[in-house]
């Protein structure tokens, strides 16, 4: 098993498990936690294989598909036991966006492309399953708003490629790329910190 395919299931989980505490705090009903459940963990990636054309992953390999299964339903079985679900929520969503940035730039240094592509296709992996989530839950997606999010995978991503221009070992690559975001995500929610807004505040 590829390092990369340990990350991706991992990710999956991460997101089954965020899609999970999404909908049940919306109260939906065990195929609306499913459905979300699934769209939160393979969104991002679907959308990156179409872009790649490449075999959507989870079509190919039913791995993906028992994976989400099965933490949806652990998710919903040990509910209780996530006593502060918005901060499970928020855990399980930065842990997600670490990991399937590094999946995304992994597919697209395998399809030989730019890093400034890769960089992209780890973003748009990590973040664009949170984005048809929050939209089906009729909420305004977390990338769209003023919170650092997105920004942290784009600063994971460039670290990637920095520390694998020093050759460093691969392993070390993915984890600190890894940390970086993770960290990135934790500090701005902790610190209220975002990106300048263009917008001038209007003058009576």
């Amino acid at each position: 098993m590829s390092i990369y395919l340990l990350i991706d299931i991992f990710g999956t989980i991460a997101f089954s498990i965020s899609g999970v505490l999404t909908a049940m705090q919306k109260r939906m009903d065990a195929f609306g936690i499913l459905i979300i459940a699934f769209v939160t963990a393979v969104g991002g990636g679907t959308l990156r294989d179409v872009l790649l054309d490449v075999p959507i992953s989870w079509m190919h390999n039913m791995t993906y598909v028992y994976v989400i299964f099965i933490s949806a339903i652990v998710a919903v079985v040990f509910r209780t036991k996530l006593n502060y679900v918005r901060k499970s929520l928020f855990l399980f969503d930065t842990i997600g966006i670490a990991l399937y940035t590094i999946v995304g730039i992994g597919k697209g240094i395998q399809m030989d492309l730019h890093p400034i592509i890769c960089v992209s296709l780890g973003t748009m992996s990590a973040c664009f399953g949170g984005v048809i989530r929050d939209i089906l839950c009729n909420e305004i997606p977390v990338i769209f708003r003023k919170e650092i999010y997105a920004t942290a995978c784009i600063v994971g991503g460039i670290f990637y490629f920095v520390l694998s221009y020093m050759q460093m070992q691969t392993n070390w690559v993915i984890v600190i790329s890894g940390l970086v975001v993770i960290i990135i995500r934790l500090l701005a929610v902790r610190f209220h910190l975002s990106l300048p807004s263009v917008y001038r505040k209007e003058t009576p």
